[in-house]
């Protein structure tokens, strides 16, 4: 076995805005493994990197990677990839993958890859001026999107319930689901007033209404709030089965959202869904800003797991290079083109 990998610079068409940031490009790593008995055949996968957000952003990360590479060349598939280490674990579970499936970019054949079918999925609204974001929202309905996921706290409140009811002025809830994404822009003492002035335009959900750690407090707001609550980075960092079963015991949430990127890769996604579920809780899965080659394997594994509501999978126009795939995002469904090519560009390899 040989594993290899390289950095890329990901650029967005438009600066993308967050409660905790704004970002005009994001760094991430690929990881190519390949069989020297195959000449010619490799896995690829993203070792998607979130600067400030992923728990294994660290001065050493790329070191980190390089042993990883060094020790799959020299091991094989015994090699170890540390567990607090999600984005390298989830971009060598990717190209593992990919190697198996026989180099192909096929990391979990099924009716998506056939084309078949297509993977439901939401607009994502980036925050922004008032106007802009209306404009945002009037561009995904035109474009088909029957459920919503805005991003709030970067604006007035009040302006933002002001966009909230201009939805709902034209969409009822039945027509159009409404998701919410707070970011942790709420503080503990706001928060569950702010959700009662949201909850009478029918809103799906909201995730993270404060920032993760705060776990009496987020208790407290799933307990009492109007609006059902899904955990999103309150899951990052949280590594073994006995921590994820206190997490969802003590704080209670209606859902929550699975980044294999940033909470454990594909292995780890698949427990904390399972916990989930045998505790009545919903999850849906959502990319974190990767390529196409991230987001590529975080839809086939979505295509496996038989997920009927929308995902959060709508990022792969964002970037300005991002790596061209078979990946087609038509009206609100994530589709994958069995004609399609893929085209990786030139990368200077480790």
């Amino acid at each position: 076995m040989k594993a290899e990998y390289c950095r890329y610079r990901l650029v967005f068409h438009e600066p993308a805005i967050t409660s905790r940031d704004v970002m005009t490009d994001k760094e991430t790593y690929f990881i190519r493994i390949s069989d020297e008995r195959r000449p010619g055949i490799y896995g690829i996968g993203e070792c998607a990197l979130f600067r400030g957000l992923s728990a294994d952003d660290t001065p050493d990360y790329e070191d980190m990677l390089a042993q990883v590479c060094a020790d799959i060349s020299r091991q094989g598939l015994t090699a170890f990839v540390p567990s607090d280490s999600s984005s390298i674990r989830f971009g060598a579970e990717s190209a593992l993958a990919d190697l198996r499936n026989g180099g192909r970019r096929l990391l979990w054949p099924g009716r998506w890859t056939r084309g078949e079918i297509a993977i439901p999925i939401n607009g994502l609204i980036w925050m922004g001026s008032h106007d802009r974001m209306l404009a945002r929202i009037d561009e995904k309905i035109e474009a088909g999107f029957r459920c919503i996921k805005l991003k709030i706290g970067g604006i007035r409140f009040d302006e933002e319930l002001n966009l909230i009811n201009h939805i709902r002025e034209r969409y009822a809830p039945e027509e159009l689901e409404l998701r919410l994404d707070a970011n942790g822009s709420f503080t503990p003492s706001d928060a569950l007033c702010n959700l009662r002035a949201l909850a009478p335009y029918g809103i799906h959900s909201i995730e993270q209404p404060i920032k993760a750690g705060q776990t009496e407090a987020m208790a407290e707001i799933c307990r009492k709030s109007p609006i059902p609550v899904a955990l999103d980075e309150e899951l990052i960092g949280c590594r073994d089965t006995k921590s994820k079963i206190a997490l969802l015991d003590s704080i209670k949430p209606q859902y929550i959202i699975l980044k294999p990127s940033l909470c454990g890769g594909f292995a780890a996604s698949e427990e904390w869904a399972a916990l989930a579920c045998e505790r009545g809780i919903g999850w849906w899965a959502t990319s974190a800003l990767e390529s196409d080659i991230g987001l590529n394997a975080i839809a086939q594994w979505c295509g496996s797991m038989n997920t009927k509501i929308p995902q959060g999978l709508g990022t792969g126009r964002l970037y300005v290079n991002n790596i061209a795939s078979p990946l087609r995002q038509i009206g609100d469904g994530l589709r994958y083109d069995p004609e399609g090519v893929w085209e990786l560009p030139e990368m200077e390899w480790k």
